[in-house]
């Protein structure tokens, strides 16, 4: 997984990457098959604002939190992006339980 973490009137600081990084390792826990991982966190006045896409395998996720704190935009995006990826992984998984999908269509 390439995670690469920008800023947009905001600088970076280590303490910053170590909680989106760690926070991000529950989404690859949930599906392996994450290619790429792009977040931006922006500040505007008294907003905080948190953006990530994830590139996998057949599909590009986007999913964007605002809060007052920069910390709890983060923990909101992971949710949502959580979420979206189960959903996800729901759909790509086979549903037949291990029948051949020419079975199926001969039944």
């Amino acid at each position: 997984m390439n995670l690469q973490i920008s800023g947009h009137h905001l600088e970076i600081t280590s303490a910053i990457h170590d909680y989106v990084t760690g926070k991000l390792e529950r989404v690859t826990r949930h599906f392996d098959n994450v290619i790429d991982v792009n977040v931006i966190l922006s500040v505007e006045k008294l907003k905080q604002k948190a953006e990530v896409t994830v590139h996998l395998s057949g599909k590009d996720v986007f999913v964007e939190s605002i809060d007052e704190d920069l910390y709890a935009a983060v923990d909101s995006l992971v949710d949502k992006l959580d979420r979206q990826i189960q959903k996800h992984k729901q759909k790509v998984k086979n549903h037949h339980r291990g029948q051949r999908i020419s079975h199926i269509v001969q039944d």
